[in-house]
């Protein structure tokens, strides 16, 4: 099954795409999620609309959560020498998938216009495949994680690198670096429709970034060092995944300009500038559009009001 989302009438809709390029719009009393968890009754259908008169789309389906993780050896090796001016991956990242929230209500679908975060110059894009949970897991084991994944999407993690960098000098993770946007859709595609793609358990899914006219790279989604069952069995250890959560697989070979900027020691290809229009395509998914449009004031906020303190005895 293909589910898209797009606001129709002033109304958010959910639908299945059929094989003629129709949409099937679901029932709107309905949960669409239920359309991932094969124990739930079949969600009815009310009416057909043509793919092609949508126009900007919605995220596929509701989003609880967004957790990104960065699986990809090259993705990791290059951009950390720009964000973290570090010399490559970390002997850390070899132990554990590691994984940051972000936040979902910053979720925009294909089509939608993505403002540069206000203070930022340095605007980047990442391409990514994300899994939608579809059913309540607990503790999951690697095995028991395949029947609590729905499907799969593609997901731009838009990232402003100059404000990760400076607020990741904290310690913390990213925050207002990756607070603008993240682009999900154009549908999500149940396991089932990719497995002529599965390789064992992984899927050679090729993946493709264009700015303008420019293609920018193509890697391959089997090139994870982790599967998702094992994103989400990590995700879930000691604690829950729900229905609706998103776990991105972490940005692909080449698939964001700071991993350029860290081999070379230049910021060349040039930021994410307004005007751009960013495309990514996944083989088996489809293909996602933004177009980059000013973004909003900056209203400052001071230095940090120091106060005197000693240090516990």
């Amino acid at each position: 099954m293909r589910i898209i989302s797009a606001t129709i009438d002033g109304v958010r809709r959910f639908g299945r795409v059929d094989d003629e390029s129709q949409v099937h719009l679901f029932a709107e009393d309905r949960d669409p999620l239920d359309a991932l968890d094969p124990q739930a009754p079949e969600i009815p259908t009310t009416e057909t609309i043509a793919l092609d008169e949508l126009g900007a789309l919605e995220p596929p389906l509701p989003v609880t959560t967004l957790r990104d993780f960065i699986t990809f050896e090259q993705h990791t090796a290059g951009s950390m020498r720009t964000v973290t001016d570090g010399a490559g991956a970390p002997d850390a990242w070899y132990d554990a998938p590691a994984f940051y929230f972000t936040n979902p209500h910053a979720a925009i679908g294909s089509g939608q216009d993505v403002r540069i975060p206000p203070g930022s110059e340095r605007f980047d894009v990442e391409l990514e495949v994300a899994a939608v949970i579809s059913k309540d897991g607990f503790n999951l084991s690697v095995e028991e994680a395949w029947d609590h994944i729905g499907g799969f999407t593609i997901l731009n993690d838009w990232s402003a690198r100059d404000l990760q960098t400076a607020e990741m000098k904290v310690g913390l993770g990213p925050a207002k670096g990756k607070d603008s946007a993240s682009t999900l859709g154009p549908m999500v595609v149940t396991l089932d429709e990719l497995d002529d793609y599965r390789d064992g358990d992984h899927f050679d899914l090729r993946m493709e970034l264009r700015i303008n006219d420019r293609q920018i790279t193509e890697d391959v989604l089997s090139h994870m060092a982790w599967s998702f069952a094992e994103l989400v069995s990590y995700a879930s250890r000691g604690t829950w995944v729900r229905r609706g959560d998103v776990l991105g697989s972490g940005t692909c070979g080449g698939g964001c300009l700071a991993e350029f900027w860290g081999w070379t020691g230049e910021i060349d290809p040039a930021p994410i500038s307004v005007g751009d229009t960013v495309t990514m395509t996944v083989q088996g998914i489809g293909t996602i559009t933004n177009k980059v449009v000013e973004g909003v004031d900056v209203h400052p906020v001071p230095r940090a009001r120091s106060v005197e303190w000693t240090r516990p005895v």
